[in-house]
């Protein structure tokens, strides 16, 4: 009786409507026309302003901003101290001005580019409009012109492309009247070799490897010299002369293979950036100086330079090599005209860097700005040293007179250290320093001397960054992640404290990502906040947290009128079973439950960022559009990952770089397979790109049972050969120390190249043959242990391509979704023509506009 009614219980549960359910049935064809709906190009004309960007003024607490949406571009000038937000102008009436003017017609909702330049007290703006037109051309005296069919050469001359008239246009806020500016001259840009002094008494600047200067006088000169005519008058004084390639003051002519003698004279001529820092008095600047002529040289090939492939040599250090840079640390006197290195040597290879000054918001509006040493005096300068292993970093102040170093604070780990500048306060007699040497990152109160006074911020969470430094009231502004309890560890909020530690104060209160910036007076930020399943919106609250007024939200209407709909958020655990993970699942837009879809992890294993978004982002490739192919996608974090969470959950892979993310990869996915029954774990694609591409491959070696197809780009998949500065840091060197106490440092990884024979699945391996951050080297190495191991795989080469793929980044798009479309979904029907990119080119572009 007990059997007869539990075969009835089942049949009722299996019974609905009459109808017997059945297993969900797979997904067998690819939506190729729902992805190529969402193409970068078609997003463009849905999605707009997502975010708004203050340009700050120099009266007052005012910014102006422009926001996007689909009627049209609007500039609006917000006064915090007024607690207002006005239109910048009418834009109808703008548009009749314009139009008016130029002869172009125009109308409110499409306007010209306008980028206003505040001036007189921010009363008025400038700004250019391009004419349809071109500039009328001004006929020359008959009686000086020569022969246009021939120079003094013999050789005929170039004939000059037409130039389109530029209008050159005032708008008076006050008054809303448009004025052209006919009598404009053109200002010269600030030249990017050019390091001017914060007086503006000195320039100084770098030619053949070496230092050079001038005073304001000639620099004025220099700023009308033309490209190719030297002007003669101009004094330049010469401070170094033993700066040589590898091993120079300032930025220097890296020859080609094919250049000849002349145009390596021509190049190694010109004016370079210095990459100097000034004093804030221009008395005295600062350099690191690195001496790189003992790291050993790298190659690509560029095989579509014409006429011939070109040869590209570069300094490239891999783990473990002997042959590191080393650093020095210059000083040069303008008053002397002289320069000394000081020693600041404490560690073997060890690295410098010398700490700069903030910039406050109205420093940055300007059009150039001095790049100043951390100091408020000349006489002593803050500079870090670090050693090769990242073991050690030292926080140090040096005195320029002397040349003495005092270390300030000294950070030690049996991981790697991670350190920001200090924040100098109260004239330098204090500083606030960033560590994380009780496990989470957190800010200390130190004195003048390196003497701590106080820990600031304390307990499990971490801190980011320090906004703003209110020295009257001693009230520090910063971000921070993973302070608020039953809330996604990355959603990053603005905090204020006190500097004795008390008053901790939540500003921004939603569970949203926000990403703020604060006015100079420390009264008011503005929040762009969201999440990746909300419309962004932007804000303003006073320092206290209180709302002032609404900015904006963003338009997502054309979006959602094509289909959009927003991913999903999930927690799991990790294979521990205790640590949390979280992550973002993305469906295709027309899912339906009752089918089977195949599921791909996007995957990036850090350890300096997670491929998981935490804000709304209109960039889609890798997660929403792939999704409408026909696929679920997963991104998710791993242990080892992103370091705004404990140094524990960041340095978990140390010394372990290959392996240490993929099983919560598994473990997560088999989770939530046991909750979402339209997963098919029996279809698993993985995809990456570089750090990606590397654990993509590494996932379908480790686990070649539960991965069944990869896509893996710019793979670093020898770290051996991958730089020293990101693989020695994140994976570990030993250094070994002989009798005569000379360092010697022991790298050694494990590879993907090692376990080939484990490869099951389908593998298609993507490089660019010009990557010159991670060689192509490393895919090769890849594809020859996988021919050697006998197995079948894929191999493609974007020619002329580096690291991120360029102008072929929509072509990879395709030719991955062929790839898991065919391997995952079975869909074979893809015909020679990548239709979807052909729709969206114009084969015989209008000549009249462009997009």
């Amino acid at each position: 009786m007990q059997k007869k009614n539990l075969l009835i219980f089942l049949l009722a549960v299996l019974l609905i409507n009459g109808k017997i359910i059945a297993q969900n049935e797979s997904v067998t064809t690819a939506n190729y026309r729902l992805a190529e709906r969402f193409s970068p190009e078609k997003i463009k004309r849905m999605v707009f302003s997502t975010s708004v960007a203050p340009n700050w003024l120099e009266t007052g607490d005012k910014f102006w901003y422009s926001y996007k949406t689909s009627e049209g571009e609007f500039f609006y000038l917000v006064d915090l101290d007024k607690k207002s937000k006005t239109a910048l102008f009418n834009i109808d009436k703008m548009a009749a001005m314009l139009t008016r003017i130029t002869k172009d017609p125009y109308d409110g909702k499409h306007l010209p580019p306008i980028k206003p330049k505040f001036k007189k007290n921010d009363t008025v703006f400038q700004f250019d409009v391009t004419s349809s037109q071109d500039e009328e051309k001004i006929e020359e005296d008959s009686s000086v012109k020569q022969d246009s069919t021939q120079t003094d050469t013999g050789k005929k001359p170039k004939k000059e492309k037409p130039k389109k008239k530029v209008f050159h246009f005032e708008y008076n806020i006050t008054s809303g009247e448009l004025y052209e500016q006919e009598d404009w001259k053109e200002i010269k840009e600030h030249p990017s070799w050019a390091a001017i002094s914060p007086d503006s008494s000195y320039v100084v600047f770098a030619r053949d490897y070496n230092l050079y200067w001038m005073d304001k006088e000639n620099f004025l000169k220099a700023l009308e010299e033309e490209e190719d005519k030297k002007d003669s008058t101009i004094v330049e004084h010469q401070l170094t002369t033993d700066g040589e390639k590898n091993y120079a003051f300032g930025g220097g002519y890296t020859p080609k293979e094919n250049d000849d003698e002349k145009t390596i004279k021509k190049e190694s001529e010109k004016r370079k950036n210095a990459y100097i820092l000034w004093s804030p008095d221009s008395k005295k600047f600062a350099l690191e100086r690195n001496d790189s002529r003992k790291v050993k040289a790298l190659w690509v090939i560029n095989v579509l330079n014409q006429p011939r492939p070109d040869l590209e040599t570069y300094k490239y250090q891999m783990p473990g090599e002997k042959e590191a840079p080393q650093s020095e640390l210059w000083v040069f006197d303008m008053d002397k005209k002289e320069g000394k290195q000081i020693d600041v040597s404490a560690f073997a290879d060890q690295t410098i860097n010398i700490c700069r000054a903030n910039l406050s918001n109205k420093d940055r509006i300007k059009d150039y700005v001095p790049r100043k040493w951390l100091s408020e005096s000349s006489d002593k300068i803050y500079f870090t040293r670090t050693s090769r292993d990242l073991h050690e970093i030292d926080v140090c102040v040096a005195d320029i007179e002397t040349g003495e170093v005092k270390p300030l604070v000294e950070e030690r780990l049996n991981t790697y250290v991670e350190i920001q500048d200090p924040h100098l306060i109260n004239n330098g007699n204090e500083f606030i320093h960033w560590s994380e040497r009780d496990g989470w990152a957190h800010f200390y109160l130190y004195d003048g001397e390196g003497n701590l006074k106080n820990q600031i911020t304390s307990g499990p969470w971490h801190c980011e960054r320090i906004l703003k430094v209110d020295e009257k009231n001693r009230v520090m502004y910063f971000t921070a992640n993973a302070h608020e309890t039953d809330e996604n560890p990355y959603y990053e909020h603005l905090y204020k404290v006190n500097l004795d530690g008390s008053g901790l104060t939540l500003l921004d209160k939603d569970n949203f990502n926000h990403d703020v910036e604060m006015s100079d007076s420390y009264r008011y930020f503005i929040d762009n906040f969201s999440r990746v399943n909300t419309t962004p919106a932007s804000e303003i609250r006073d320092n206290q947290g209180k709302l002032v007024m609404q900015l904006e939200t963003a338009d997502l209407s054309n979006l959602f009128a094509a289909g959009y709909k927003f991913p999903e958020i999930f927690k799991a655990k990790a294979a521990d079973g205790i640590t949390d993970i979280y992550g973002v699942m993305y469906k295709p837009f027309d899912f339906d439950s009752t089918k089977l879809y195949p599921v791909l992890e996007y995957v990036y294993p850090g350890p300096q960022t997670e491929a998981v978004n935490a804000s709304f982002s209109s960039r889609m490739d890798r997660t929403d559009r792939f999704a409408q192919l026909g696929f679920v996608i997963v991104t998710l974090g791993n242990r080892g990952g992103h370091p705004n969470r404990s140094k524990w959950y960041h340095n978990y892979g140390y010394n372990d770089l290959r392996d240490y993310g993929l099983a919560d990869k598994k473990y997560v996915l088999e989770q939530l397979a046991d909750q979402h029954k339209y997963i098919d774990i029996e279809k698993v694609g993985i995809s990456g790109h570089s750090g990606g591409g590397f654990m993509s491959t590494a996932a379908l070696l480790q686990y070649p049972d539960f991965y069944k197809v990869a896509v893996s780009s710019a793979g670093n998949h020898e770290n051996n050969i991958y730089n020293r500065w990101w693989s020695e840091k994140h994976h570990g060197v030993k250094e070994e120390i002989d009798d005569k106490g000379e360092s010697k440092f022991i790298y050694d990884i494990e590879k993907n190249s090692e376990l080939a024979k484990n490869l099951k699945g389908k593998l298609l391996l993507v490089t660019g043959d010009m990557d010159n951050n991670v060689h192509p080297g490393n895919t090769f190495r890849m594809a020859n242990a996988l021919m050697k191991a006998k197995k079948r795989f894929d191999f493609f080469i974007m020619p002329g391509q580096r690291h991120g793929f360029g102008d072929y980044t929509e072509y990879f798009f395709w030719l991955k979704a062929d790839y898991f479309c065919k391997h995952l979904i079975g869909d074979y029907s893809i015909s020679t023509d990548i239709f979807e990119m052909r729709r969206e080119t114009k084969m015989t572009p209008s000549k009249k506009r462009t997009e």
